[in-house]
């Protein structure tokens, strides 16, 4: 067990591997620091782990979790500061670096990502970023806190990291015009709905290796309602392995983190797509 009463991952169906020889490390963020609308985002990571152990083990294509599973210790980001809360991730993702393993994060607010791409572009890695979600996440500050997860993108843009968003379908003014000032690369969900899902998804110089951030409400909500800041005409559970499939053709998935599921009580079909989400995830990056 990953922690008293907190299960890992799959863990009905595929015995915990060991931290040395898992190939996948787990690594649940309880952050809730900055939601904005619905909260609950601290309790997505249990209600993920709980759901996985629903899961088969054979995705459809292999069995991921052969390649060995290890679920961390929740981090339980209690620092006053979200930076000390960013560092720590950070030095958690890079322990698994060290040994090679895939680092998969579970939030938590959105500004868990800022920790994972810190290690992972302290590590010397080239990296592109593919984001989905309903929402641009570009502003300079929110409520006066420029670490709030209305802001993780434009962090990530200052830390030079190219990227491409995927669904957003609700943005303000300010980042309309820096989206358009910095030729940020998009799919939005309007782009989708009107012309589907082109062959290419990715620019063809975007980078090797890339790491995977999804906000759940990238889906719509009618099949994602647990989430805080739900927007309609969101992606379909096909549109989204779609694409999916085609931004990791050709790319090296070299790390990922599933963010924003705010588990509503009684209702476990949410909590069970973001397991599932998780573990495709897995298999791409692995294959």
């Amino acid at each position: 067990m990953a922690d008293t009463d907190y299960p890992s991952f799959l863990e009905l169906d595929i015995p915990p591997a060991s931290f040395e020889e898992a190939a996948v490390h787990i690594i649940p963020v309880e952050m809730e620091k900055s939601v904005s609308y619905g909260g609950g985002t601290a309790a997505g990571p249990r209600a993920i782990l709980e759901a996985s152990l629903q899961l088969e083990a054979f995705d459809g294509r292999t069995v991921p979790g052969e390649a060995g599973i290890y679920t961390h210790k929740p981090l339980k980001c209690q620092a006053d500061e979200v930076e000390k809360d960013i560092e720590d991730i950070a030095l958690e993702v890079a322990g698994v670096l060290e040994k090679n393993g895939l680092p998969v994060i579970l939030g938590g607010e959105h500004t868990v990502t800022l920790g994972s791409l810190k290690a992972i572009t302290a590590s010397g890695k080239r990296i592109g970023v593919v984001q989905f979600d309903a929402h641009a996440d570009l502003r300079d500050s929110y409520e006066n806190n420029r670490y709030s997860h209305a802001c993780v993108m434009r962090r990530v843009q200052e830390m030079g990291l190219p990227f491409v968003q995927i669904g957003v379908r609700s943005l303000s003014k300010e980042e309309y015009l820096f989206r358009r000032t910095h030729n940020i690369q998009s799919l939005d969900g309007a782009d989708i709905a009107a012309a589907g899902i082109p062959a290419a998804v990715l620019p063809w110089d975007f980078p090797e290796h890339i790491y995977i951030t999804f906000d759940v409400d990238c889906f719509d909500a009618s099949i994602m309602p647990a989430t805080g800041t739900p927007e309609p005409g969101g992606l379909t559970w096909y549109q989204v392995m779609d694409l999916l499939h085609k931004v990791s053709t050709k790319r090296s998935i070299c790390g990922f983190d599933v963010v924003e599921l705010a588990p509503i009580p009684t209702m476990h079909a949410p909590d069970f797509t973001a397991a599932k989400l998780v573990y495709k995830l897995i298999g791409l990056a692995l294959s």
